[in-house]
């Protein structure tokens, strides 16, 4: 059988971050390995690590001991096919929900027609359309966040980076937004590593929950999710999906 080599790779990867008291030790020997067109969802307690593991694995920090690689090759620095997504949409308030979009592709040098097509492709997929001339302030938290995703996936990268991105919302639009998250990466099939500290949420979403320990942080559990596809909410009241919740909130209980 074929064997598809790692998209993108963490290898023995450690941090510690300079505090005048011996550092503070965030992450201890991570090891992780990313398919192509795999969703994968990190939680683990408060505090350990999850979103410095993130921006490592974006080329955004650079890990103390171990490296990363994307593509095969040693990933340092940030890179176009790698786009992240933040837990506040963090768009410009002078910029309508276009022109927040437009930014990477502008920001390239990217022809103005090849922009404006990226753009309304990106404002239809995320379910934006009658929208595009909205100021943010115009926005609920939940469209502001399609508008933020719609940047990071303007420039087609290979893999998204999601840090707690519906942390901010309530309940029920952070639901939505999870069933909307899932038809988007169906019709882009782009690798995605998403952190939260939603159980139910890192089990209806992903194909593999990753459990990360307290700081210093390893990785506790690899539970792979193999729950059908497409999914709904519906499933999250099902005894398979509540059998796989228990043991990643047991493997978080255990290790806190």
């Amino acid at each position: 059988m074929k064997i598809t080599p790692a998209l993108l790779e963490a290898h023995d990867v450690s941090m510690v971050f300079p505090n005048g008291n011996g550092g503070l030790h965030v992450l201890d020997r991570i090891n992780l390995a990313l398919q192509p067109q795999e969703f994968v969802c990190v939680v683990g307690p408060s505090g350990c690590g999850k979103t410095t593991l993130l921006r490592i694995l974006g080329g955004l920090l650079e890990p103390t001991q171990g490296e990363v690689c994307f593509g095969g090759e040693r990933l340092s620095t940030p890179r176009r096919r790698i786009g992240f997504v933040f837990q506040q949409a963090n768009l410009m308030p002078w910029r309508t929900t276009r022109a927040n979009i437009s930014l990477p592709l502008e920001l390239e040098g990217a022809p103005s027609a090849v922009v404006q097509a990226r753009t309304m492709e990106q404002i239809e997929l995320v379910g934006l359309a009658g929208f595009e001339d909205s100021y943010p302030r115009d926005l609920s938290g939940g469209m502001a966040q399609r508008v933020a995703i719609a940047r990071a996936l303007v420039h087609d990268p290979e893999v998204l980076l999601l840090d707690e991105p519906f942390g901010s919302l309530d309940a029920l639009t952070r639901e939505r937004m999870a069933i909307e998250l899932m038809r988007i990466w169906t019709s882009r099939l782009s690798t995605v590593i998403m952190v939260t500290h939603s159980i139910s949420e890192a089990v209806l979403l992903a194909d593999r929950v990753i459990v990360l320990g307290p700081r210093p942080a390893s990785v506790q559990l690899e539970l792979r999710v193999d729950l059908p596809r497409p999914r709904s909410l519906e499933l999250t009241h099902t005894q398979g999906f509540g059998e796989l919740a228990a043991r990643v909130r047991s493997r978080i209980a255990v290790s806190s």
